[in-house]
């Protein structure tokens, strides 16, 4: 398990890190607002149009042996990234470096979902969703630390090379400990449904990644024709199931899997919120109060701690309390961030961030109380042979709604400060307020499950396992047939 996570890491831990190195990048390399923008935009991309595919040919292939490839491929374009000449070298390693990264994400919670059971499996999904949640808050951290420790021009290039020595060693690792599975079905893979997803997917994000470049003015028209795509994949989906052949996604389980399509929905609207912020923080700090891109990055440090910790705790509580745990999750950020929100705003600036110190502890021990628990929640009535696709469809939603939220919120961060470029403290105030609504959104769903759970009582959970025997069931009929 630990390798499969040290490698989720890594991945995860690449959609931010790049982050606090942007301007460094665009000044060593003499490029381009918008073309430093794919650095951080493309990886993004690539990853998420990666995921459902990704997860589908593990459940189908062996995901011991897509884990390990991907990996590979991972390490090797990092090595590619931190070489790069030129800016159009950068861009294409991490495109590719994204695309290896989508690829091994959903094998690792397939692997927890093939190797735990009972109480197990909800305390390695403790430690999967603390991955999650971490590696996306201390990316300004870790990427600022490297800055500081490898000073110079060219100190950039170990953000990607760091990510090389780790790597190898995870794959000589993997090799030795990561168990073998065995092929579900006859390992055949549904070649037009990927096409129509990828498509669906690329319409959908390409104009949020490239917000920042005029992309939503420019690409609107992509919204809408993704939504069709996606609307055609749905389609086909149910079509390849109904003749008895393997989707790519399987629908049933949105539909009779107890808690995946509300986990779903929770995961996304949490993930506009939760990935916008950290790129406010950036600005606000850096720009805002002159820090530099450590001392930006340890400003946050209190809701890092506070969410590895409550992450990892959190695992052993989702057996007892369920959906309740979520719920109180959900709140504690809203209190927390609510709380930092007005502490940055009012408080003298000299002792703002040690003020706000405790408001994002908070923040951060709820969010560890959210990602980690509907993590497990989600994915624990899946039956195996569907993991992959299960654990990629849901970080695919995960990576939607992070789209969302780093295209929206610095847009609306930078649009407060075109009316008075001096305020600072009220753009970041109203953008983390604005943060707080998907957050909302999240916790709105959840009390909504949490309620039907509780009025049913017992017949809830037995009824996730009746519809997980259902999907066994129909999968083995489908075979047969």
């Amino acid at each position: 398990m630990w390798v499969t996570l040290v490698a989720g890491f890594m991945s995860l831990l690449d959609v931010t890190i790049v982050a606090v190195a942007l301007p460094t990048i665009q000044r060593d390399l003499g490029a381009s607002p918008a073309e430093v923008q794919w650095v951080v935009s493309g990886y993004a991309l690539t990853f998420a149009l990666a995921l459902v595919t990704a997860g589908r040919l593990g459940d189908a292939l062996d995901r011991r042996r897509i884990f390990l490839l991907a990996l590979s491929a991972f390490v090797a374009c990092s090595a590619l990234a931190g070489a790069a000449p030129g800016i159009t070298w950068l861009v294409v390693a991490r495109l590719a470096q994204g695309l290896a990264a989508g690829c091994m994400a959903p094998q690792n919670s397939a692997l927890i979902q093939q190797m735990f059971r009972g109480p197990e499996r909800g305390r390695a999904f403790g430690f999967f969703g603390a991955t999650v949640g971490v590696s996306s808050a201390v990316g300004p951290i870790t990427g600022g630390l490297i800055l500081a420790l490898a000073s110079g021009p060219e100190g950039w290039r170990w953000i990607f090379y760091v990510n090389v020595p780790i790597g190898v060693l995870a794959v000589l690792l993997g090799r030795r400990l990561l168990p073998r599975t065995r092929p579900s079905g006859k390992g055949e893979v549904d070649v037009p449904g990927v096409l129509l997803l990828g498509a669906g997917v690329l319409a959908v994000m390409l104009p949020l990644v490239q917000a920042e470049a005029g992309g939503l003015r420019r690409l609107w028209w992509l919204f809408p024709a993704g939504a069709a795509l996606l609307g055609v994949f749905t389609f086909r989906q149910r079509r390849v199931l109904a003749r008895g052949r393997q989707p790519l996604l399987d629908l049933r389980l949105f539909t009779q899997v107890r808690g995946y399509a509300v986990g779903a929905g929770v995961g996304t609207l949490y993930f506009v919120g939760f990935s916008g912020m950290w790129l406010v923080f950036a600005l606000f700090f850096q720009d805002g109060l002159g820090y530099s891109p450590l001392r930006s990055g340890l400003a946050v440090t209190p809701f890092a701690v506070g969410s590895a910790a409550a992450a990892v705790v959190s695992g052993r509580l989702v057996d007892r309390l369920g959906r309740l745990l979520t719920v109180c999750g959900l709140g504690g950020v809203l209190i927390g961030m609510g709380a930092t929100a007005l502490v940055l705003r009012f408080a003298p600036e000299s002792a703002a961030t040690w003020l706000a110190a405790p408001a994002l502890f908070v923040a951060g021990v709820g969010s560890g109380s959210v990602i980690s628990p509907n993590i497990t929640m989600t994915l624990r009535e899946v039956p195996v042979r569907m993991a992959g696709a299960a654990g990629g469809a849901l970080q695919t939603g995960q990576r939607l709604g992070a789209a969302v939220g780093t295209a929206a919120l610095p847009g609306l961060f930078y649009l407060l400060l075109a009316g008075d470029e001096d305020n600072f403290r009220n753009a970041l105030a109203i953008s983390l307020g604005a943060a707080l609504l998907g957050m909302a959104a999240a916790l709105c769903l959840a009390v909504a499950d949490w309620r039907r759970d509780r009025g049913s009582g017992k017949q809830a959970h037995g009824a996730g396992e009746a519809a997980g025997d259902a999907v066994r069931s129909g999968r083995s009929r489908a075979g047969r047939t």
